[in-house]
């Protein structure tokens, strides 16, 4: 076989590198460095718009009482449990009066033996002072003699001081015994509001200290979220401004409350805001303490301005802005925002207009000399 002439070859080589040339050039525009970048766009739009702060928070009770003895002592009983609704006044528990109630007798004995003396010094003084009177009738006719009148007057000073003195040891013993009857009283744990127990910390028979919690309940009435919000975002949150909370357990199950105000003092170390949220309506049931809430809270309306979605905002370097399209040439547009609302979209102080068109969503980094390609949806993207 006779090798082919060297023209003929090369026409060979060409007719199959062509092609590749030409599948390779066809490769790099449409998907390689120099394929056009596919994006979706979307138009300025004018309207108002209704901001709204998100933020977490717990169920918490604005009034929580702990109730417990004043005095170290024993748990005699207990008559609730954790979750029963008590009334004002009613008796949840007892301490152990130990030896109370025999004080209380000796108390009681030894106020009969001082209003016993309080009788005899009364008598005592009353005969010292009709002593007195009757010698001072005797001296006016001088039947008896200036020193007798002398001591009779004496007696009667001593019998007022006995008197005086009996008097005083009948109040210490009677403010002794209120004291004990007092300190009686406060053995019983008693509820100070209507309200939900929602701790028993002690059991019959356990010891417990001054001022240790026995039983603890809180006032349905008070129940509040405690809310934390970012404070990048948190400009604008005050007292009054409605707001709905959902409960973790209830999802789905929006509860109308309002703000009842923002506490003076922000969280340093999170940095966050942080606010008491209300509920409108008592929750029924009710929502055990420490229970997560999603809370949104809704701001004053804004007036109409240019709006886009959160997604078409992009930093470059220390600029934040739009990629802009203009005809078929693209330019990155910095732009001033300002509050955005819980559906996606923030307000446009400025650097764009109504109608403009920008870059929502793109498959790749944008460039001012990319070129790209309008499509309806990225893949992998939610329109």
């Amino acid at each position: 076989m006779k090798p082919l002439p060297l023209a003929r070859r090369t026409l060979v080589l060409a007719a199959v590198l062509l092609p590749l040339l030409l599948l390779f050039i066809y490769a790099a525009l449409r998907s390689g460095p120099l394929a056009p970048v596919s994006v979706t766009v979307v138009a300025v739009e004018s309207h108002p718009i209704t901001p709204a702060l998100f933020g977490i928070g717990t169920v918490e009770a604005r009034y929580a009482y702990r109730i417990g003895p004043t005095i170290a002592g024993r748990v005699r009983r207990l008559e609730v449990q954790v979750g029963d609704a008590v009334t004002a006044g009613q008796v949840l528990g007892e301490m152990d009066p130990v030896d109370l109630d025999d004080r209380a007798r000796a108390q009681d004995a030894l106020l009969r033996r001082t209003e016993a003396a309080l009788a005899e010094a009364r008598a005592r003084q009353a005969y010292a002072s009709a002593q007195a009177q009757r010698y001072d009738s005797l001296r006016g006719v001088r039947a008896t003699s200036e020193e007798m009148v002398i001591t009779k007057r004496q007696e009667l000073q001593i019998a007022d001081a006995a008197l005086a003195g009996v008097r005083q040891d009948m109040a210490r013993a009677r403010a002794d015994r209120e004291a004990l009857a007092a300190q009686r009283g406060n053995l019983r744990l008693m509820a100070p509001v209507d309200g939900v127990v929602t701790l028993r910390d002690a059991e019959p028979g356990s010891t417990v200290i001054a001022g240790q919690a026995v039983v603890e309940l809180i006032d349905p009435a008070s129940l509040w979220v405690n809310t934390r919000f970012d404070q990048t975002s948190a400009a604008g949150l005050a007292a009054a401004l409605p707001a709905q909370a959902v409960l973790r357990s209830r999802s789905g199950q929006a509860l109308a409350g309002r703000v009842l105000r923002v506490e003076p003092k922000a969280d340093a170390i999170t940095e966050e805001t942080l606010a008491k949220i209300v509920f409108e309506r008592q929750p029924n049931p009710l929502p055990p303490l420490g229970e997560l809430a999603e809370v949104t809270v809704s701001l004053p309306a804004l007036p109409e301005a240019p709006i886009i979605p959160n997604a078409a905002v992009r930093r470059e370097g220390d600029r934040i802005g739009v990629w802009r399209l203009s005809g078929d040439s693209l330019a990155f547009v910095p732009v001033k925002l300002g509050v955005a609302d819980l559906d996606g979209r923030v307000q446009v102080r400025e650097g764009l207009s109504a109608g403009d068109r920008i870059v929502l969503y793109s498959d790749k980094p944008l460039g001012v000399r990319s070129k790209v390609r309008i499509v309806d949806h990225i893949e992998g993207v939610a329109p």
